[in-house]
């Protein structure tokens, strides 16, 4: 990219400035460079904190002398159960694993010999945890990525990961002569064909956006540099006279909320008889680089808000933000009330943050040397792939989305079956370079939009000045925006905030339908002026119902919206549903 001559903040402009931004860039292509060999992870910010750990444990003799005494009683629990169950197969174990972990679920776990490795296992990792955690002096975001680091290496020694030690892997491979492995050779080459070729996952192809997905009728009625405004053809006789404006985050495609039509919450919501519209994000390219966050406010939310005033004048808009959409929405929706523009009929954010003191296990790759390194990896190619994120969303979930399918896919000789879901969170999206890195800075790391220093046009915003009703919505097992900090929009705004909380977990719980089994939700509204329930207190106080959210949400809306009547007129048409943007690779 070409360099211009600016200050450089002391005073240096023109040639002495470009001389300095020269040595800056030297200093981005070498980080870039080391971005690509390491995942995309800081070895800078890897080394802090061990450091930092390794430092002040070797300084605790007290500490150490602790985890001797609890590696000694481990070591007898191990014993004491390995003696009882050679004389009892059946004997009860000393530990179980954490909720959520499936690894040691099937029955033959819990038989000896195996029985024996999956609890010498689980007590090493409880004691690997003792040692990470609770060492005098070591900062909290240290602590949390050296125990992240530490259960990573760990579970790739785990006996499920072990061709030879998963009891479920060894009869598969006696009662199939082992074919499975042969199979799951072949799945491995396959994968590895296709991650060479850039392909997507096997299946993918039968998810196709406008005959599989996404197939909602509708027309795109608006279209700029960033989006793509999709109104949706209205199927009942009469509707809400006021519309759904839908904000989806641009880390992904928008049809995540119009996946197969049984699953297609637009869908679900032009039957309820709503007039939705849905924003779809354009897919950037290394010539998008200075795109802003403040564009992505200006030319998607704004634009999409001004283009269903000029088709609705007269009515105000039920606005709806997932995720990263959710916060924009936010920010554009505290930017509007500050200069008393009242568009707005009602806010709803979707399984989205407004405040990121406690973002969840994205905060193990938020600090400034971790930014660093992704805004030079950004910066030497214009944006943020798909391939640069996808290693640290997999290590958040490592047994579900890495080790769970290396023994399914490759030592069972299995493939799951592609769904619609899976095959969205496979048609990715890019970022801009000065955006993301304004997201990241501004919002993760420095907070600004909670604390009230967050500026939008020019402005500081102030989410206080929100006075429209909240609907707000977390789920259970959100690994994104943990249901917590999704419920702090209760301390930062001024008005009525209902809230529900959905089984599930960031997609799954959303992508929720009437009638999918297992689902349930929590749901209480708060008034302006009720007292603040701290969150564990809120749950104990409002007992899970069976069933999807999506109910009492549109209940919700209906509430808030006038008389039906007649479908109000479609725009003019630019292209059918989904668009063009959706296909831009």
């Amino acid at each position: 990219m070409a360099l211009t001559p600016k200050s450089d903040g002391s005073g240096a402009t023109g040639d002495e400035s470009l001389g300095i931004e020269a040595f800056q860039a030297v200093d981005r292509i070498r980080e870039a460079l080391s971005g690509q060999l390491s995942g995309g992870v800081s070895p800078g910010s890897l080394m802090m904190a061990y450091v930092d750990w390794a430092f002040h444990l070797a300084q605790a003799p007290g500490k150490q002398m602790e985890l001797g005494v609890k590696a000694g009683r481990k070591w007898q629990r191990l014993m004491a159960h390995l003696m009882a169950s050679a004389m009892d197969p059946q004997a009860a174990p000393v530990i179980t694993p954490l909720p959520g972990d499936r690894r040691f679920a099937g029955e033959a776990w819990a038989k000896p010999p195996f029985s024996w490795m999956s609890q010498a296992f689980l007590l090493q990792q409880q004691w690997l945890h003792n040692v990470t955690h609770e060492v005098p002096g070591v900062t909290k975001h240290h602590e949390d990525v050296v125990s992240f680091a530490a259960k990573q290496i760990l579970d790739v020694c785990a006996p499920s990961n072990n061709p030879f030690t998963n009891p479920e892997v060894v009869a598969r491979t006696w009662a199939t002569g082992g074919m499975n492995l042969v199979k799951g050779w072949q799945n491995w080459l396959q994968d590895v064909v296709r991650q060479i070729r850039q392909e997507p996952p096997e299946g993918v192809e039968a998810f196709t956006p406008g005959r599989d997905v996404a197939v909602t009728p509708g027309k795109v009625i608006f279209r700029n540099h960033l989006i793509e405004l999709i109104q949706y053809t209205p199927t009942t006789e009469t509707v809400h006279p006021e519309p759904v404006l839908i904000v989806p985050a641009w880390i992904m495609k928008y049809y995540i909320l119009d996946l197969s039509p049984e699953n297609s919450l637009i869908r679900w919501l032009v039957a309820q008889g709503h007039t939705v519209f849905a924003i779809s994000w354009r897919n950037p390219g290394a010539e998008d680089r200075d795109l802003t966050l403040e564009d992505y406010r200006r030319l998607g939310v704004m634009a999409a808000l001004d283009e269903i005033t000029r088709l609705m004048p007269d009515q105000k808009i039920h606005a709806t933000g997932y995720c990263l959409g959710g916060t924009l929405l936010s920010i554009a929706a505290a930017a509007m009330a500050g200069k008393g523009d009242a568009r707005l009929a009602s806010l709803t954010l979707l399984a989205a943050q407004v405040d990121f003191a406690e973002p969840g296990e994205l905060a193990l790759f938020i600090d400034p040397s971790q930014l660093h390194l992704l805004e030079s990896m950004m910066w030497n190619r214009g944006y943020l792939s798909a391939d640069q994120m996808a290693g640290a969303f997999q290590l958040l979930r490592s047994n579900d989305l890495i080790w769970s399918r290396m023994v399914r896919d490759y030592m069972m000789g299995e493939r799951t079956a592609m769904n619609d879901l899976m095959a969205w969170n496979a048609d990715s999206t890019r970022m801009p370079y000065r955006m993301h890195a304004e997201y990241l800075r501004r919002l993760y790391l420095n907070n600004e939009l909670s604390s009230g220093r967050f500026t939008a046009g020019g402005k500081t915003v102030l989410l206080q000045n929100i006075r429209v009703p909240i609907f707000a919505v977390g789920t259970e097992r959100d690994h994104v925006a943990p249901w917590k900090s999704v419920y702090k929009i209760h301390q930062f705004t001024d008005c009525e905030v209902t809230f529900a909380l959905t089984s599930g977990g960031h997609n799954a719980g959303i992508v929720s339908p009437p009638g999918h089994p297992r689902r349930r939700y929590r749901l209480a509204t708060r008034a302006h002026d009720d007292a603040l329930l701290p969150p564990e207190t809120w749950v104990e106080a409002n007992p899970a119902t069976e069933g999807s959210w999506w109910t009492p949400w549109q209940a919700w809306l209906a509430a808030r919206s006038g008389a039906p009547a007649a479908p109000p007129a479609m725009g003019n048409a630019l292209a059918d549903a989904p668009g063009t943007y959706v296909f831009q690779r």
